[in-house]
Parts: structure tokens; C-alpha cells; sequence
């Protein structure tokens, strides 16, 4: 555990994670704890400052996010956003009521009084307002800082170390928003800036080191960013003084990769990282179990109880001739635990990922996810820090379900010989015309939308391939990207005439919200 952190409590925002992540940016170790979370719970994480989110709800609801209002006694700072400003409000006396006019978008406000949270920025800020209730009486003790031209802005009570904005400094839309979290995180609450790629690497070494003892370790190695650096940091943790290293990492072919995705993956690996890796083709009996589901949940259930089955029976294999395997080494990303759970607070579940929520309940392994508490930008720098290769850690997010989910439906061998040959197209031509490292994700989904076309004066009735590419910073949020008309124009000429079974090519401009980047 890191020795201070600021803890964000999450009222059910759609921004909450990213307060954690602008803290971050800052240096400073920040995670996201739902509203219920216990004062032992927030204790555990030694907290220097307490954030609490904004939310959907209004703090006078009966079914309001329930939170226990000695956070706020714990003598800790405490910074109020949006609906934690409310709470807040509410929680210590005062009232808060159903604004005459919703604020929604940009807003300017104007900073008076002085006050630590704003000090050394403009007297006047364009900042982004989302919220309907409004606090019309402030509780004893509070005075205001800020206000707009139809509510109250910000406030504070600096003797009781509580200060609150009625806007959100987490999103880019709002000027100085990053100095505002700065100000409270390292001037108010004085935490110190030392939560680096190098220390949390050393922390990461000496846990793993204390956790396994002389134990020995697999790792569910995908060949992807998250896996492959997970593989390397326990990896050092676990070598002797001779160079011998206690974990094995096994690379399972759970039938629904990509192209040429199994011999790309142990090639690379074995080379470029020196791990010790096993291969396993488990084709066969990750494809019997699918056959015939068409859920998405139950897809990503079944796979990720298959592949704790097949690490199970690849430990007993080298238990027979290495001794002991006690522990399972995933590559788990904070993302994942986010959308995974509800974490007993108002968020709602958006989809289980096989490595967390498709879990068994009960497991032969003990699990160790090194990288449960990081996002996807921060385990590229734990990466250069740790000497993988560029080629591994720019490689794009693919999911652990694989091509699973990227067939709407059913997965049957020959939908996922189209989907296969549809995806190797586009990933090359946005690697032909420059574009893969400047995009966080691109693929091809197989639709199960048959559709009539015409081909050499023939009538044709084959498959729609969907095209998506999406911006994005941690996989939280995302932007569809508008790729040029060219590349788009090849990508779909090549799809029809070179892939059997498909005859249209749509393209996707959802962005994330409403829509999540992968289609299942």
C-alpha cells in the first residue's frame, strides 16, 4: 500500500475517475472508493485529502447516495465537487434546492476572497457546470469564493479544512482545472509528489517478493501491453541470484485471436522479453463451450472460466517437475475493476471483463494483479521504465475474450475466419497510412446482419462488417476518430473483394458514453 493517497469517494459521476487521474498527474497515488466505503476502508489507504465526486442524484432524495457523514470528522481536507459541494452543504446544516435554471456546459465564474484553492490563477474562469440543485444556504462557518452568474460557484471553511466548487475541475473543458486539483492535493492537504514509474515499481518488486516467499508463479500472458508488463515486473521479482526465475508464463490459444495472433505472440516474447513461456492451443475446448451462446456476459463468463481451468491444469503439469504452483499472475487494469463492479456504491456495473468479474468463486490459484491500480497510460511508462520492447507497448488494447466479442452472436470457425481476415485488413492499412500509434483502438466487428448486395452482376447475401477506431486517454472515455476518406475507402474496397461472406462495410461513430468501445 502507498504510504499517502487522496481518496476520491464515488457518488455515482461519470467523471470520477478521472479526479483520480488528474491527482495522478500530479504524482500524487489517488484511488476511487464507492460512497459506502468504510472509514477503516478509507483509513487503509493513509489518506492526506478526501475528494468526493459529483453524481446523478440530489442530495435530498430518499434514495440519495448514501455516505457516512463522519467523513467529513475525520480532520483530514476534504474537496467538495458538484454533488460532494451539496453533500457537503447538506450533510453540515445548510440547504440545497432544485435550481430555477440548470447549469449545463460552459460557464464563467468570477473568484473572490482569496482563497488556497484558486492561488495563482485568473480572478475570472470559464469552467464546465453540470447540475441542477443549487445551494441556497451555507452551513456555519462557510463563506463563498466563487460564484456564477445564477449560483454558487465554490466555498469554503478553511478552519474546518473543507472547501467545495460547484463545477468540475476534472474535465478538460474547465480552465485551470488541473491547478485547482494541484492546489488541494499538494498545497492544502501538503501530500508529496514521489508516486513515480520507478517508485511504484520498487514497491511493486518488494510486495511481490514478500507475498510469494519461495513460491512459484504462472502468468496469464495474452501478448499485449498489460499482460506483458505484468509478466516482466513479477518476473523480476521473482529471479534468484543465478537468473532463474520461479514464474512460468503460460500464452493460451482460446481460439478467438487474431490472424497469425499465436505464433506472433511466443515469437515476440520468448525473444524480446526473455520470458519463460509456455504455449498452449486450447482451440478445441474454448470453442465447444461457445458454441451456441449468443450473450455477450455468458461469453466473457465462460471464457474466463476456462482459462482459469486450463492455468489450473498447466500448473499441476509443472508442479510435476518444478515443484509447488501457488499463484496466478494476471494483468488487470483499473478500468477493468471499475466496469467490472459496482463497487457497492452507485455506479452500475457496465460489462464483467473475463479477468475480473468472469472469475470463478472459487479458484485453486491465488491471484496477484500488480497493475489493478493503474491505467492504461501509466502501465506504457511502467513499461519503458521496466525495458519492454516499444513494439510491445504500443500495441493496441485487444480484449481478453478476444474475437468473441467482436462477433455479435453466436462464434462459430467460420465467422471467425471473416471476422479474422476483416481485422488483418484494417490494422494494416491504418499501419500503412501512419495512424496505429496515434489511435488507442481499431478493429472490425462481424454484425449478424446479413444484407443483399451485388458483386460481378451477381446477387450476393453476406455479412456487415463494422469498421471502429476510437481516442482515448485510459479507456474510461473515448472519441470516435474520423479517419481519412482514403483509408476508409481501402479498408472497405479491400474488405468486400478480398473477404467471402461479407459485402458491406459500415463504420462506427459512437463515442464512449453512450456507446462502450468494444460493441460487446
Amino acid at each position: 500500500m502507498e504510504t499517502q493517497s487522496i481518496v476520491v469517494l464515488d457518488f455515482g459521476a461519470q467523471y470520477s475517475q478521472l479526479i483520480a487521474r488528474r491527482i495522478r498527474e500530479q504524482n500524487v497515488f489517488s484511488v476511487v472508493l464507492p460512497c459506502t466505503a468504510t472509514l477503516e476502508e478509507i483509513r487503509s489507504y493513509s489518506p492526506v485529502g478526501i475528494i468526493l465526486s459529483g453524481g446523478p442524484s440530489s442530495v435530498y432524495d430518499p434514495d440519495a447516495p448514501p455516505a457516512d457523514p463522519r467523513v467529513l470528522q475525520l480532520g483530514l481536507p476534504v474537496l467538495g465537487i458538484c454533488y460532494g459541494l451539496q453533500f457537503m452543504v447538506h450533510t453540515l446544516g445548510g440547504k440545497v434546492r432544485a435550481a430555477d435554471k440548470r447549469e449545463y456546459g460552459h460557464a464563467d465564474v468570477q473568484i473572490q476572497n482569496g482563497s488556497r484553492l484558486f492561488e495563482g490563477l485568473p480572478a475570472r474562469l470559464s469552467v464546465w457546470m453540470s447540475h441542477g440543485d443549487e445551494a441556497v444556504e451555507l452551513p456555519a462557518g462557510f463563506h463563498l469564493v466563487a460564484s456564477s452568474p445564477s449560483a454558487v460557484a465554490a466555498i469554503e471553511a478553511p478552519e474546518r479544512k473543507m472547501w467545495a466548487v460547484q463545477f468540475h475541475p476534472e474535465v478538460r473543458h474547465t480552465q485551470s482545472g488541473t491547478d485547482i486539483l494541484r492546489n488541494f492535493a499538494l498545497g492544502i492537504c501538503g501530500a508529496q509528489p514521489t508516486w513515480t514509474a520507478q517508485h511504484f515499481i520498487d514497491a511493486t518488486i518488494a510486495s511481490v517478493r514478500q507475498t510469494v516467499g519461495e513460491g512459484r508463479a504462472i502468468c496469464a500472458l495474452s501478448g499485449g501491453v498489460d499482460s506483458a508488463v505484468a509478466a516482466t515486473l513479477v518476473d523480476r521479482a521473482m529471479r534468484d541470484g543465478t537468473g532463474s526465475s520461479r514464474l512460468t508464463c503460460v500464452f493460451v490459444n482460446n481460439g478467438v485471436l487474431r490472424k497469425n495472433e499465436f505464433e506472433k505472440v511466443q515469437h515476440g516474447l520468448r525473444d524480446k522479453l526473455g520470458l519463460h513461456l509456455v504455449a498452449v492451443d486450447a482451440t478445441d475446448r474454448f470453442l465447444d463451450k461457445l458454441a451456441g451462446v449468443t450473450d455477450p456476459e455468458t461469453k466473457r463468463k465462460i471464457i474466463g472460466n476456462e482459462f482459469i481451468a486450463v492455468f489450473d491444469a498447466e500448473a499441476q503439469r509443472i508442479e510435476q517437475t518444478e515443484g509447488e504452483v501457488e499463484w496466478l499472475v494476471q494483468g488487470t487494469l483499473y478500468p477493468d475493476v471499475i466496469e467490472s463492479r459496482s463497487v457497492r456504491g452507485p455506479s452500475q456495473t457496465i460489462k464483467t471483463h473475463h479477468n475480473v468479474g468472469g472469475l470463478p468463486d472459487k479458484m485453486t490459484l491465488k491471484l496477484i494483479e500488480p497493475l489493478k491500480d493503474l491505467f492504461k497510460d501509466e502501465v506504457r511508462k511502467i513499461g519503458r521504465d521496466l525495458g519492454v520492447p516499444e513494439e510491445v507497448l504500443q500495441r493496441q488494447p485487444f480484449p481478453g475474450p478476444g474475437l468473441a466479442v467482436r462477433i455479435l452472436g453466436e462464434v462459430t470457425p467460420e465467422r471467425l475466419k471473416i471476422l479474422r481476415e476483416c481485422d488483418d485488413i484494417v490494422v494494416t492499412e491504418i499501419k500503412k497510412a501512419g495512424l496505429y500509434t496515434k489511435i488507442w483502438q481499431s478493429f472490425a466487428v462481424l454484425l449478424p446482419v446479413m444484407s443483399v448486395g451485388v458483386m460481378g452482376d451477381q446477387r450476393t447475401y453476406a455479412y456487415t462488417c463494422a469498421v471502429r477506431a476510437v481516442h482515448s486517454e485510459d479507456g474510461m472515455t473515448a472519441d470516435w476518430v474520423p479517419l481519412p476518406h482514403e483509408v476508409l475507402k481501402t479498408i472497405s474496397s479491400r474488405i468486400v473483394n478480398e473477404v467471402k461472406g461479407v459485402n458491406r462495410v459500415v463504420y462506427d461513430v459512437t463515442s464512449k458514453p453512450p456507446g462502450t468501445i468494444e460493441w460487446e
